[in-house]
């Protein structure tokens, strides 16, 4: 009777182990899910980046965060995680074609310069070396864009050499206008900060009596800054994809083999349960059907000995399982923070390139980009509202002859000038921006039709009183305003045209004054 005891006590404590293995489980298994339910919401993250590079891929990752919602849909995600593996690298494999096609136009435009007989031999022998090296593939970017400013260094050679066996070319009116568009795209495009003195100095001689060489000049060095600027955004990009692309793929594989193994431990598992479970009853059941002492004895022994092996095997296998669970997410949690690192560095450049995409860089006042959403913004609001909502256009008077008079770098200075007094005239909830050239555009919500007149001629008189001084002449620039209200279910777009034909109004009869379509 005292072994049966025992024998009962041992069965307790075997299974009070099996229950504290089954919650050690449990707890490994949650602490896993929890593990990659973050990960799989870093990959949903990670995938918003990618937008716009693809429009299959960008429908194939929101398809990808709807699947990596929860764990529980890994089983479904794989095949997305296949495919976008699958774009992300066709999107490598467009790149590498748009390089080789590039490639090809290099070696046309060489053959185009190899047909001009007049080329220095000098110049004839270098070209012959870059066609020989030109028929090596392409791999990055960075391998086009010097070889298209080496070829314009040869086009610039041969004009150079042309130019100097003719007479001097005489600057016409037509050279002057180039002049004039070329330093006013200038002053309309975001360069870097190591390439501003640079395009300062272009500047000052565009606006000065510029020769036929200067100009040809001026046009080759912004031609290269601007391709510069365009094979490091897309160098940025093509790198970002590069990471993404190995990332993705390194966890995908780590995924799937986690979920095989997962697979295969339940089934092993489950399979050592059954066996413990059995042999469990077999132990209760030896000790109701057997009467001998002894041979009880013998069963019991010989069925826990079994119990204790399977619970050794199962231990076992959750010891080997959580090992691997442990390399797999460091594998993971290593390829992700260095794709972290990637993506930040991409989305602070992201977010500072859409900072100056809606910003003049002259007069440093939203742009016309971010005109249009300013005005779609305070029309929804007028919709909603019923508030008051005026548009007003405001032109600098003879503008040109600042220019003309004075020089383009005047000019500028002068845009800047002004652009600071309206912003600084007008109260927090109102808005300008500049439109182009010398024009500017006021937003003003919720100002009644008897203090818009007051407001807008105390802006007017505030630039009038900029104590403008050009060569040590005192010179005294105005504006000319004109205003509409947005009126009943009239879009804004018809405001705005209102206002622009009422300072046509103000400019064709006197200029210096506010003109208000009623």
């Amino acid at each position: 009777m005292k072994d049966s005891n025992a024998t009962v006590t041992q069965l307790a404590l075997l299974q009070q182990k099996l229950h504290s293995a089954k919650l050690a489980l449990d707890e490994v298994n949650e602490d896993r899910n929890a593990k990659l339910q973050t990960l799989l919401q870093f990959i949903g993250h990670l995938s918003l980046a990618c937008k716009g590079q693809n429009l299959e891929l960008d429908n194939k990752l929101a398809k990808l965060r709807h699947n990596l919602n929860t764990f529980e849909r890994v089983d479904e995600a794989l095949p997305e995680l296949v495919d976008v593996e699958r774009l992300l690298k066709g999107q490598y494999h467009h790149v590498m074609v748009q390089l080789e096609e590039s490639r090809a136009g290099l070696a046309q435009v060489i053959r185009q310069i190899q047909r001009v007989n007049s080329a220095p031999e000098k110049l004839k022998k270098e070209v012959n070396y870059f066609k020989q090296d030109l028929a090596k593939p392409f791999h990055t970017v960075w391998e086009y864009i010097p070889k298209v400013k080496q070829i314009i260094g040869f086009y610039d050679t041969i004009l150079q050499q042309q130019f100097n066996e003719t007479e001097k070319l005489d600057v016409l009116p037509k050279h002057r206008q180039l002049a004039h568009e070329l330093a006013q795209m200038i002053s309309e495009i975001e360069f870097r900060k190591d390439q501003r003195d640079q395009v300062l100095v272009i500047k000052e001689q565009l606006a000065s009596e510029v020769e036929i060489d200067t100009l040809l000049e001026a046009y080759q060095t912004i031609l290269s800054l601007l391709l510069d600027n365009i094979a490091r955004e897309k160098s940025a990009s093509q790198e970002f994809l590069y990471a993404l692309n190995d990332a993705l793929a390194a966890v995908r594989e780590v995924v799937s083999e986690s979920y095989n193994h997962n697979q295969r431990s339940f089934q092993l598992k489950t399979q050592l349960n059954r066996e413990i479970n059995s042999r469990v009853d077999n132990v209760g059941e030896a000790i109701i059907d057997t009467d001998d002492i002894v041979d009880l004895k013998a069963q019991l022994t010989e069925q826990l000995n079994s119990i204790r092996s399977a619970l050794a095997r199962k231990e076992a296998l959750e010891q080997r399982e959580q090992a691997l669970l442990r390399k797999s997410m460091e594998t993971m949690r290593k390829e992700l923070n260095e794709l972290s690192n990637e993506a930040n560095t991409y989305k602070e450049r992201l977010f500072e390139q859409q900072k100056l995409n809606l910003l003049d860089s002259l007069t440093q006042l939203p742009n016309r980009a971010a005109l249009e959403e300013r005005m779609e913004l305070e029309y929804r609001n007028y919709q909603r509202h019923k508030t008051p909502l005026w548009i007003a256009v405001a032109d600098i008077d003879h503008f040109k002859s600042i220019n003309d008079s004075f020089g383009h770098s005047t000019g500028d200075k002068t845009l800047q000038v002004i652009a600071m007094a309206l912003k600084n005239s007008l109260r927090d909830t109102e808005f300008v921006a500049r439109y182009g050239g010398e024009e500017f555009v006021l937003i003003l919500p919720d100002i009644d039709s008897s203090d818009i007149g007051q407001l807008l001629n105390r802006v007017r008189e505030k630039v009038k009183n900029i104590p403008f001084k050009f060569k040590n002449q005192r010179i005294t620039v105005t504006v000319s305003i004109g205003a509409a209200q947005v009126m009943g279910n009239e879009l804004i777009h018809e405001t705005f045209e209102r206002a622009d034909a009422a300072l046509y109004k103000a400019k064709h009869e006197s200029r210096d004054r506010v003109v208000i379509d009623v």
